[in-house]
């Protein structure tokens, strides 16, 4: 079914069709020599998204994610599913679309000619026809059944091969007896990491799996939207949402402002069998280390002594980022079209926060992190900003929280955003051009 989108003047959607305009209009901050320009408007919802070798783009969006305006109101809601976008005469404007499916989600994935994709508490595989942006005949359902309940559900995921990796996210905050609540302590040991909170693995060609046919991969990761498989090195790295609230349930241990900035959003490697430390453990940005979580015993110091709360055995990171900030997209760039410094890095795009309050809230960009020999080369530096026009307050909403990242056949990268609705792309042309 097509559904109109509003366009922008925009980089050129296909491998065969490359015009880039003269001038950058999309009004985002970036490094001298790069260009942002628009790809489309009105993609709301839009979270991760797929390019295929010819250039054609597949978006999945989430019909729960709208843009607020101050006055309350929303952005016109979408249904969810797909949108699939090209540029068939090359003048830098996406000028055909289609939209297909239901219910949407945040993970998206192609190989050859099948597209995997989130929708709702599934993961479902459509069939595409040769040239065609659409379908041919109903989606396989791989798995179903993915839990929907409490605070995360986004079920990205990472294709490799013939196997998923996917992210189920946990229910709760911190695994506390009474979730969210003042000095409620951790239920020990936290029976929710059985099921949720970690990376499980299924057949990608197996039909109707449900979650218990999944073998857990790696635990202790509370949510990690960011997940993607390096095609450097070949191994699965994550950025993962750091856990809430340190002040308001645990006053006597934290003030409001160490808990604006803690914990830290983490890098790490995705390796089979590791523990990442949630419940029992969090990232501090100022003690550079795992510490013990205060649902089970910790106080801001203590790093553990024995299991579950031995943080100084869980699985280190690679790197981490401030607090709060969200990290939601995860690309390592491959290209030869952005200059030399910029290959085998990872670029991240944070959502932004919001919950830094008594602090401004943060985050709202796109960051990048050179790295050597598989690690992180020094910390990140922000590689584009000024997506949220409202930032500077305790309150801002943002107005456009930037979330998937995809590499162009070209080697330019888009972004999308999920609450205003808008798909950028980046290229690099060269300081003073």
């Amino acid at each position: 079914m097509k559904k109109t989108l509003l366009f922008a003047c925009v980089l050129a959607g296909s491998a065969h069709a490359q015009g880039r305009p003269s001038a950058c209009t999309a009004g985002l901050k970036l490094p001298d020599g790069f260009c942002a320009t628009l790809f489309a408007e009105g993609a709301n919802g839009a979270r991760h998204i797929v390019v295929a070798p010819n250039g054609d783009v597949f978006i999945n969006t989430d019909a729960a994610r709208t843009r607020r305006t101050a006055s309350g109101t929303s952005t016109p809601a979408t249904t969810g599913g797909i949108i699939a976008l090209r540029d068939t005469n090359g003048d830098g404007k996406a000028d055909l679309q289609e939209r297909f499916g239901v219910g949407g989600g945040t993970g998206i994935a192609l190989a050859g000619n099948l597209l995997y994709a989130t929708a709702g508490n599934s993961i479902v595989r459509y069939r595409l026809g040769s040239g065609s942006l659409t379908p041919s005949g109903n989606p396989d359902t791989i798995v179903t059944g993915l839990p929907m309940t409490g605070s995360h559900h986004s079920h990205n995921f990472v294709l490799q091969g013939q196997t998923l990796y996917v992210n189920i996210g946990s229910a709760t905050n911190s695994c506390q007896q009474h979730d969210r609540q003042l000095e409620s302590p951790g239920i020990a040991p936290c029976t929710e990491l059985d099921t949720r909170a970690g990376v499980w693995q299924f057949d990608a060609n197996r039909l109707r799996q449900q979650p218990s046919d999944g073998r857990r991969y790696a635990t202790g990761l509370r949510n990690s939207v960011a997940f993607t498989r390096s095609a450097v090195d070949g191994y699965l790295y994550a950025t993962v949402h750091g856990r809430d609230q340190l002040h308001d349930n645990w006053p006597k241990f934290y003030t409001a402002e160490k808990s604006a900035e803690n914990p830290g959003e983490v890098l790490v490697r995705v390796d089979r069998g590791a523990d990442y430390g949630w419940p029992y453990c969090y990232y501090d940005v100022d003690r550079h280390a795992l510490v013990l979580a205060p649902e089970y015993g910790g106080d801001g110091q203590k790093t553990g002594e024995q299991k579950p709360g031995d943080c100084a055995r869980k699985t280190q990171p690679l790197m981490s980022f401030p607090g709060h900030w969200a990290p939601d997209g995860l690309l390592f760039y491959t290209g030869s079209q952005f200059p030399r410094e910029y290959h085998g890095g990872a670029f991240v795009a944070f959502h932004g926060s919001w919950n830094r309050a008594p602090l401004p809230q943060a985050g709202f960009r796109v960051a990048f992190a050179p790295f050597r020999f598989n690690r992180p080369l020094g910390s990140f530096t922000t590689f584009a900003d000024g997506f949220n026009l409202t930032a500077g307050s305790a309150s801002a909403l943002g107005s456009r929280r930037p979330v998937g990242l995809a590499q162009a056949p070209d080697g330019s990268i888009f972004i999308t955003d999920d609450a205003g609705g808008t798909i950028w792309r980046v290229y690099y042309r060269a300081p003073g051009r």
